[in-house]
């Protein structure tokens, strides 16, 4: 997994380690990370963030308790070979939930709906289907 897909926002009003959370459930459940992937070290992730070792310490631990990494010493932490009983395929509504925040966002910072979605665009022109 390569660490620039999660973001690490200082005005979220989440904590940093529930950020991380959510962003590689969410990766792993949109198949953009596969079950087997490694994920970066804590130092790694925890450098590439500007985050404490324990913030994403603790980020990796919600997400093994939870089912979606597994752990091992020496092995470092990699997506579980099995979804999580409780997990299930992302629902419309999440998607219009998603879509909302981030237009809330984009209109408080001064964008409007037209130039979101030619970043977007252009996002998923330079990064390619997912």
């Amino acid at each position: 997994m390569n660490s620039s897909r999660v973001v690490v926002r200082s005005d979220d009003l989440l904590p940093p380690y529930e950020q991380i959370r959510r962003q590689i459930a969410a990766l792993i459940t949109s198949g953009q990370i596969s079950p087997g992937d490694k994920l970066p070290s804590l130092r790694q992730l925890a450098k590439d963030l500007d985050v404490a070792i324990g913030t994403v310490a603790r980020a990796y631990r919600d997400l093994e308790q939870e089912g979606w990494v597994e752990s091992r010493r020496g092995k470092g932490t990699q997506v579980a070979r099995t979804r999580p009983r409780s997990a299930s395929p992302p629902s419309p509504d999440l998607l219009e939930r998603l879509a909302r925040d981030y237009l809330t966002a984009v209109v408080a910072a001064g964008f409007d709906a037209e130039e979101a979605l030619s970043a977007l665009s252009a996002i998923q022109a330079e990064d390619g289907p997912t």
